[in-house]
């Protein structure tokens, strides 16, 4: 059986976002805010040197779309 997907062309990775941003425009306003923040991701970074960590920075501000 071949999946939608698969005869599209596209990862099930690339399925699975478009799938996602589908149902996060069908919810109403409020909802839909209250998804797309869980959709933000961050990404921080600390370097370790002898047992302890050192300064953690933000290395940089990421969205999936």
């Amino acid at each position: 059986m071949a999946f939608a997907w698969k005869t599209a062309g596209i990862s099930y990775l690339q399925y699975a976002q478009i799938c996602a941003r589908a149902v996060r425009n069908a919810l109403k306003e409020e909802q839909r805010v209250i998804a797309q923040r869980r959709d933000e991701q961050g990404l921080k970074f600390a370097k370790w040197e002898a047992g302890k960590q050192g300064e953690v920075k933000n290395v940089e501000f990421l969205r999936s779309e």
